[in-house]
């Protein structure tokens, strides 16, 4: 079978290009249907041969936060027509990707040891885009295994200052 991410980009290039007037509303609709279409079980449900592409569907909208849109509600049905429903994660990935293309901004992922207050987050945030070069959407995670100071994945990019990184760059000087 394909990979995910070559069965998701002509959905996600479409969803694009029919949403250049609400890239933010389809954005949330669609972060909600892939939250959802992650799910095992959902998966499985569909996958089972006795259910049909309307059930599924009807599934899926009834677990959803909210109603979705009309245009939200066929490309749903395309994706479940079409059995690409485990796509959709990777599918709502890439329409970030080209809506922040668009807007000249970037989704930051920040890995801290201990939680960022919102004063230090909006100081690190600012540092950040002046490094980067960009606006950046930020998004932190808690991971105590850097024992201090903080690792930032920006696209391909990765800044990291965390104490851990830097006692495997003292362990590899010492052992080299």
């Amino acid at each position: 079978m394909a990979e995910l991410a070559t069965i998701a980009r002509p959905y996600a290039e479409a969803l694009f290009e029919v949403s250049h007037g609400d890239l933010t509303a389809t954005q949330g609709w669609l972060d909600a249907i892939a939250a959802t279409a992650g799910a095992p079980q959902l998966l499985q449900f569909a996958a089972n041969p006795k259910v049909n592409a309307a059930e599924v569907f009807r599934l899926v909208a009834s677990v959803l936060p909210q109603p979705l849109p009309e245009h939200g509600a066929n490309f749903l049905r395309a994706v479940i027509d079409n059995d690409r429903l485990a796509a959709l994660p990777e599918v709502a990935k890439q329409f970030r990707e080209l809506a922040n293309a668009q807007s000249g901004r970037s989704d930051a992922q920040i890995y801290s040891a201990f939680p960022i207050a919102d004063a230090e987050l909006a100081g690190l945030k600012a540092v950040l885009e002046k490094r980067f070069g960009r606006r950046l959407e930020t998004q932190v995670h808690v991971d105590p295994e850097l024992i201090g100071g903080v690792r930032v994945v920006v696209g391909d990019e990765v800044l990291d200052t965390s104490v851990k990184a830097r006692l495997q760059q003292m362990k590899s000087a010492l052992t080299a």
